[in-house]
């Protein structure tokens, strides 16, 4: 099903992937679109199979359908969460995440050592660490995971949204099952300077040992720096923005000052 246009009827949403379109006469609808160029991973069936799953917890918008390659999901009124109030010493945050962790597995696993592998088969550019740099994970191996948990993959500001039911999580189209600490990794590299605050609160919340949790967090870092740059450099070609070849650049040197 081909993507509308831009017009009085459509609003492109917010997003780096471009997918998500809300219909302006049907206020309480979104859509969301299979990506033209190949996004590694993502796919709209699986997505609507997952908001099914989490209905009951009210954790995610309603899926309402899928036809041809597009997912219709429910619109969820409110605002992205304020930057300010991303942090481990949010209450309401944490049980947020507590929650999705606490829900059942999803059943789809994370493949993320071919996620790695099917970006840079995709990219016609490779950045000269990028080959090493995937050897180097590929004889580490992915780490055994700590704990088998149900993963948004995803979670900033701008997916968690304030709405009168409280907070909700939109953009489920990385979600999977995977270890606990790969979240937690995700959160600390985006929210660097309260790392540790994340730690300590996720080590009390599951009643998981601080010092394991924080070695296991360290051990997937690189597997998410090199996932961050993939992806930032597959866009920046798909799209020819120079947004995203600035993403991709400001990525692979924070990769290599690592």
């Amino acid at each position: 099903m081909a993507k509308p246009v831009t017009n009085a009827h459509y609003q492109l949403l917010p997003g780096l992937s471009g997918n998500s379109w809300r219909d302006l006469n049907r206020h309480e609808d979104v859509y969301r679109f299979t990506p033209v160029q190949p996004l590694p991973f993502v796919n709209r069936q699986r997505e609507g199979r997952i908001l099914r799953q989490l209905r009951p917890s009210q954790l995610a918008p309603r899926p309402k359908g899928y036809q041809s390659g597009r997912l219709t999901v429910e619109w969820i009124k409110g605002e992205p969460l304020a930057e300010e109030r991303f942090t481990a010493q949010n209450p309401e945050l944490l049980q947020l995440i507590i929650r999705l962790h606490q829900q059942p597995l999803f059943g789809y696993r994370l493949p993320l050592w071919s996620l790695l592998q099917r970006y840079w088969q995709l990219c016609r550019q490779h950045h000269p660490r990028w080959l090493r740099e995937l050897k180097r994970l590929q004889r580490l191996g992915e780490p055994r995971p700590l704990r088998l948990v149900p993963l948004h993959m995803d979670l900033h500001p701008g997916n968690i949204i304030q709405s009168d039911r409280g907070l909700r999580l939109i953009d489920w189209e990385y979600s999977a099952d995977g270890d606990i600490a790969l979240e937690l990794a995700t959160l600390c590299l985006q929210n660097a300077d309260h790392s540790e605050a994340w730690i300590e609160a996720y080590a009390n919340s599951f009643a998981l040992e601080s010092t394991h949790l924080r070695s296991q967090v360290k051990r997937w870092r690189p597997w998410l720096l090199l996932l961050q740059a993939s992806w930032f450099q597959l866009r920046a070609e798909q799209t020819q923005c120079a947004a995203m070849t600035k993403h991709a650049a400001e990525s692979w040197r924070y990769l290599l000052l690592s």
